[in-house]
């Protein structure tokens, strides 16, 4: 009974199916083929740089930016990248919202919000937190986005990724070579990460003086933005009040005035307390004076009635 070899494809709707050849390891002493996704990026809100860019689906667990670059460099016509972002790292690591620090265009960086837009910001994110690891490991069907030199490295990439899935050849992934550039997984990962978890008291007062360092430069900057906007007047001669950009003296005024009305509080209640007690003797001054006015007026009838029948005599 004859065999029948079954091909793998080589496009998934506008994605280049690229087989890898993983190597054998301990834990599975047997080569098996990986299947990597790529087709040109487009995000929503392409940049200058979309041109050439990659986008990458289904890269192994394993993957860092050095074995990107061997598999480009040295096994799919020698393009050149410039940069890669992992889709777990395009947020930025350590506090969720650095704050940013002008540097100039030079240190331009891309980041992408929740929804995946690109946000350009002409600054660095400082005041990060020590890395725990010294490799990361990706989830099963990560994506990356990887960025050449120009466009025509990506397009060359692109078109070398087709023609090796076509003539159904597997490129080796994670050689010596490039395992001999990254840091070790297995146990030397988990005893390195045990040594990072423990960083050096200056490299974390380091990064908290930088923090807050670029926290007091953008409120500052806020604060100064805030009053060129105020004093700044519209087509019409009008200066615009921005939200919270007269709040300083409102808010001493309103301060004050809490604060008065405290104390006219506490004197109130202080007044009330010893008017009570007058009002409580005055009570009892006014029973006092009841029980004598009755005491009048009882005394006042009997006389009355003790005159009763008799005769005055006219004068």
């Amino acid at each position: 009974m004859a065999s029948i070899k079954q091909k793998s494809a080589t496009q998934v709707q506008d994605f280049a199916v690229l087989p890898l050849a993983t190597p054998a390891t301990q834990s599975y002493p047997s080569n098996t083929t990986h299947y990597l996704y790529l087709r040109p990026n487009a995000p929503r809100a392409p940049t200058e740089d979309t041109p050439r860019e990659l986008f990458l689906v289904n890269v192994p667990v394993d993957t860092t930016e050095t074995h990107l670059r061997s598999l480009f460099a040295d096994q799919l016509g020698g393009a050149r990248v410039e940069d890669v972002e992992f889709e777990h790292a395009r947020l930025g690591k350590g506090i969720k919202a650095p704050v940013v620090q002008t540097i100039g265009k030079k240190g331009r960086k891309r980041k992408r919000d929740s929804e995946g837009a690109v946000v350009e910001s002409n600054g660095e994110e400082v005041g990060l937190l020590p890395e725990v690891w010294e490799r990361e490991l990706h989830p099963s069907g990560a994506t990356a986005v990887v960025r050449f030199v120009d466009r025509a490295s990506a397009s060359l990439a692109l078109k070398e990724a087709r023609r090796v899935a076509r003539a159904g050849r597997r490129v080796p992934w994670g050689t010596e070579a490039v395992e001999a550039r990254v840091p070790a997984l297995g146990s030397e990962r988990y005893l390195s990460h045990h040594r990072l978890r423990f960083p050096d008291v200056a490299a974390l007062r380091g990064s908290v003086d930088a923090f807050m360092a670029a926290f007091s430069a953008q409120e500052a900057e806020r604060a100064r933005a805030f009053a060129r906007q105020r004093s700044a007047p519209d087509e019409d001669g009008f200066v615009t009040v921005t939200r919270g950009g007269r709040k300083g003296p409102a808010r001493e005024a309103e301060t004050k005035a809490k604060e008065e009305e405290l104390k006219k509080r506490e004197k109130s209640r202080i007044k009330e307390d010893f008017y009570r007690f007058q009002v409580r003797e005055k009570k009892k001054e006014n029973a006092r004076d009841l029980v004598r006015g009755f005491e009048e007026d009882r005394r006042r009838v009997e006389e009355m009635r003790k005159r009763k029948g008799r005769v005055r005599p006219e004068g």
